[in-house]
């Protein structure tokens, strides 16, 4: 018996083998049967109940097992201290950045007045609830710097307002009036379950439509960001979706997380221009079909294969 395979059954209990398949018992739903399949040498698993999957085997004990996550890796081959030098290489570390909600900041919760139904139409009209605007905690000021703009606001993982979306819901020609901060950050951290999958998309409404995503403000990931540091800290499965026209920048994107053992799939938005046109059933029906992405997908674009 392999060592891999003797810590896969203390960290996961019960096994049943057949030749290069290992059938455990899902810790994600929990099915009575032995259902999820573990292969060791290709390295992937895949609940035949729930269809949680990956092409790392390390998510699944980080979530799962953490006690045995360290020694996994190590197994595993993953630890490549050079390479993680590179990019969690020694800096000055700076204090968290924590700002004030705008001054004239008011909820959208509560008694609807006029002027609160106008910012609450704006967010109606695009396919929002007032689940998603509790959830998000979303506000508007209807005087001030930001009159007439709806503030959605961004807490790190201790809950401190690190950073807030500024958009128009009239007819003022700047749509966004951001603060002049710095947008190096992980967009409402607090709430991200860094156990399940993220998915990465360019947009807070295109993240407000979509279950543990991140908005990356724009249309690109940097090494030295926060949060790819932190994806390749968590080593969460990941999902991409950009807008219809970053193609591209979604690939570059992978292919760097690829780099780092991080699993990543993407997926289309087309025939829509972005998620932010979707509804909530149609992004998940596209992430359930997304396609894992291999070494070849971004030369086979560049080449128009």
């Amino acid at each position: 018996m392999s060592e891999k395979l003797k810590l896969l059954k203390n960290a996961l209990g019960r096994c049943w083998s057949n030749g290069t398949e290992h059938l455990f018992q899902c810790p994600k739903c929990n099915h009575h049967k032995l259902k999820l399949s573990i292969n060791v040498e290709k390295g992937v698993f895949k609940c035949w109940i729930c269809d949680y999957s990956g092409t790392k085997i390390s998510p699944l004990i980080r979530r799962f097992a953490p006690s045995y996550y360290a020694d996994w890796r190590l197994l595993d081959g993953e630890v490549d201290l050079a390479k993680y030098d590179t990019i969690f290489a020694e800096e000055v570390e700076l204090p968290p950045q924590i700002i004030d909600m705008p001054e004239n900041f008011q909820t959208l919760t509560g008694k609807k007045n006029k002027v609160k139904k106008k910012a609450l139409n704006y967010l109606y009209s695009r396919g929002l609830t007032d689940l998603d605007i509790l959830r998000w905690k979303v506000g508007f000021c209807n005087y001030g710097k930001y009159q007439n703009r709806i503030i959605i606001p961004s807490f790190d993982h201790l809950g401190n307002l690190n950073f807030f979306i500024a958009r128009t819901y009239t007819d003022d020609w700047a749509k966004y009036k951001n603060p002049n901060v710095s947008k190096d950050i992980i967009f409402n951290d607090l709430n991200i379950d860094w156990d399940d999958d993220i998915l990465l998309v360019e947009g807070v409404f295109d993240a407000m439509k979509c279950k543990n995503a991140i908005p990356l403000l724009g249309s690109t990931l940097r090494e030295k960001s926060k949060l790819f540091q932190k994806i390749c800290e968590r080593k969460p499965n990941v999902y991409i979706s950009l807008d219809e026209d970053a193609k591209d920048k979604e690939l570059k994107i992978a292919k760097k997380l690829k780099e780092y053992n991080i699993s990543v799939k993407t997926f289309s938005v087309s025939p829509h221009s972005d998620i932010g046109e979707m509804t909530k059933e149609q992004v998940e029906k596209k992430k359930q079909n997304a396609d894992f992405v291999s070494d070849l997908d971004y030369l086979k674009y560049k080449l128009n294969f």
